[in-house]
């Protein structure tokens, strides 16, 4: 099962890719010493961590939200066909849109895409192929970008910053079709989501705050990219962008989920996707698994 219902909105997991990285623990997570992934590695491998220890697994996948007679996305992976410095991520070639259309979802069925951050592996499938030119894959749908992110990598604000080619083949084909909305303080969704800066990882990092009914949830994007964070959450990855920052809101979230039972929902968890978190200590610890199937 890759679908669950919270109050009155229905969550699927729509994968694009799953497994190694590419990137070891202590290149991808340089804060965390090697003695914290040993002590976890009984319940890290082999959903988070390969069992040599020597590679991190993660998943590439969308959130499918069904909320208020509309079809929200939360992230669009890395594409297919695009020039990529990540050997795994360029020109990629996968079944990402045969995979959403088995939940349900065709292309001009989408009323809103949500780019949690304006990362590589958040904004792939905002656009596809069209002969040479890179066309809004979801041509009905407003894709809401959290405006410091679009500021700070738009390279027409003269700074150069990460893979130019990322903004120019998924970001500026869908701004310049009139699809975007830029948001700055915080974003009203609809009665059941709304939007909400989380910065540090990137400027304008964002969560997606569901409250319905009794349930409540956090799509937390890259808050975290791996359960060791949970334990330890001062460990940041290697593409924080403001480190400092990246460990106060990482706190401040997972003490929010404890305080409200929120299930957790980041952008690449493997295994079953998704957490409900305690306090433990000076970290958290996992409480429940979310109930979707294992990757």
């Amino acid at each position: 099962m890759q679908e669950i219902v919270l109050g009155d909105v229905t969550i699927t997991r729509v994968v694009e890719y799953h497994g190694p990285v590419g990137m070891s623990p202590a290149t991808f997570f340089p804060d965390a010493p090697e003695q914290a992934w040993r002590d976890e590695a009984s319940w890290l491998v082999p959903d988070f961590l390969e069992p040599a220890g020597d590679m991190c697994v993660s998943a590439i996948q969308t959130w499918v939200l069904r909320s208020e007679g509309r079809t929200i996305l939360v992230d669009t992976g890395v594409g297919n066909h695009k020039e990529r410095r990540t050997p795994k991520w360029h020109h990629l070639n996968t079944d990402y849109l045969a995979n959403l259309a088995e939940a349900g979802v065709r292309p001009e069925d989408v009323d809103l895409v949500i780019n949690t951050h304006l990362h590589v592996d958040h904004v792939g499938w905002n656009t596809r192929l069209d002969g040479d030119s890179w066309v809004p894959t979801f041509p009905n749908a407003t894709y809401l970008m959290p405006r410091p992110d679009f500021d700070f990598w738009n390279p027409a604000n003269g700074q150069e910053r990460g893979d130019r080619n990322v903004f120019d083949d998924s970001v500026t084909p869908v701004h310049e079709a009139g699809q975007v909305q830029l948001w700055e303080d915080g974003h009203t969704i609809d009665g059941n989501l709304r939007l909400e800066l989380a910065p540090g990882h990137t400027p304008g990092s964002s969560v997606v705050v569901l409250e319905s009914g009794g349930d409540r949830a956090l799509f937390v994007g890259d808050l975290l990219h791996t359960p060791l964070q949970i334990v330890a959450p001062d460990v940041n990855s290697c593409f924080c962008e403001d480190p400092a920052e990246a460990r106060a809101t990482r706190r401040r979230l997972l003490g929010r989920a404890d305080d409200t039972n929120a299930l957790v929902l980041p952008a690449h968890f493997g295994g079953h996707g998704a957490a409900e978190v305690v306090r433990d200590g000076d970290g958290f610890a996992i409480k429940n698994w979310a109930p979707f199937a294992r990757l």
